[in-house]
């Protein structure tokens, strides 16, 4: 932020925010808005606040040679190169406490859709074929005694954690360093991704895209699955290998698939939208009022802080067991 009696700091903010933010979280900022569907304009801005689908790249940092701050409004930072960030010592943020609740919640309400059958159950009654209450019909998967496991530690995935004690489900993760937090809260155990994929009912993802967790969802993970188990992912669609995932919902390998994210969103693989089984939402694990309200604050302040001079207060960290 600009000293007092200094000009105002130029920024670039998504236009889209606008309606979420007050006057007090634009205060001593020059904003420029920035509609979705307008390219990356060059100057002199000092920092930038976009969406996750706009990419944020070497050519765009090229053309923003005063840039010191990418202040990711979203959990994720899929649509910026870090390291092209970095080697320009541009700081790069994210929301990621503030969304942690929220996608925890959207969670759930894939791995319940997933487990009781729920898109199936409502198709059934909105088609007219449903005849009434049979024995057989659309029979789930019980929680009680079952196993979820984390891949990653992250604050969504903590949370995710904290719900699964009512179900009275075991816990358990992986992650390269131990996270006291998660099993001090849920009593969790940490494992090796090859035995958690074996023991765990339900997988669900929640790390950042790295060059280390890119497509780890794949034919070789995929088949270390047990028979039945459901796979959920709100984290970001670069984990998972679309196509390998579709294969095993086809050939019903897998019990069920829930996803928020995908690779090259909004397209989907057709094969993915077909498969049997695939609870698919267009990213809504953020998606209440008051959690992007915080978001877009959460963007504005670490924008003030980083122009101050201050350190930054949630910057990324590209590597995955942070997360």
């Amino acid at each position: 932020m600009s000293p007092e009696g200094a000009p105002p700091l130029p920024v670039l903010v998504a236009a889209e925010l606008q309606p979420l933010l007050e006057p007090g979280d634009l205060a001593g900022l020059a904003v420029t808005w920035l509609p979705a569907d307008q390219p990356t304009p060059a100057g002199d801005y000092q920092a930038i606040v976009p969406l996750p689908a706009r990419w944020v790249g070497g050519t765009e940092l090229k053309r923003l040679p005063q840039l010191k701050l990418i202040a990711n409004c979203g959990d994720g930072h899929d649509n910026v190169d870090v390291v092209a960030a970095e080697l320009r010592r541009v700081i790069v943020t994210s929301t990621p406490d503030v969304v942690a609740d929220a996608t925890a919640d959207l969670t759930w309400a894939l791995i319940l859709a997933c487990a009781r059958r729920l898109i199936e159950g409502a198709e059934l009654v909105k088609s007219g074929r449903w005849t009434g209450w049979a024995p057989n019909q659309l029979l789930g998967v019980e929680l009680r005694g079952s196993t979820l496991g984390l891949l990653g530690a992250s604050p969504v995935g903590v949370a995710v954690a904290r719900r699964a004690g009512p179900f009275g489900m075991r816990v358990v993760y992986t992650a390269r360093e131990p996270a006291p937090e998660l099993e001090a809260a849920t009593g969790a155990t940490r494992l090796d991704l090859k035995p958690l994929l074996g023991e765990s009912d339900i997988v669900s993802l929640h790390l950042p895209s790295t060059p280390e967790s890119k497509g780890i969802i794949g034919p070789e993970t995929l088949a270390l699955m047990k028979p039945g188990a459901i796979l959920v992912n709100t984290a970001s669609g670069e984990l998972v290998r679309e196509a390998p995932l579709a294969q095993a919902l086809e050939e019903g390998r897998l019990g069920a698939a829930g996803l928020d994210v995908y690779l090259d969103h909004p397209r989907i693989d057709p094969r993915l939208l077909a498969a049997p089984r695939a609870v698919l939402l267009p990213h809504l694990a953020s998606a209440t009022a008051g959690t992007r309200r915080a978001m877009a604050q959460a963007a504005l302040a670490n924008v003030r802080a980083v122009l101050a001079g201050k350190p930054p207060l949630t910057p990324v960290f590209r590597s995955w067991e942070k997360a």
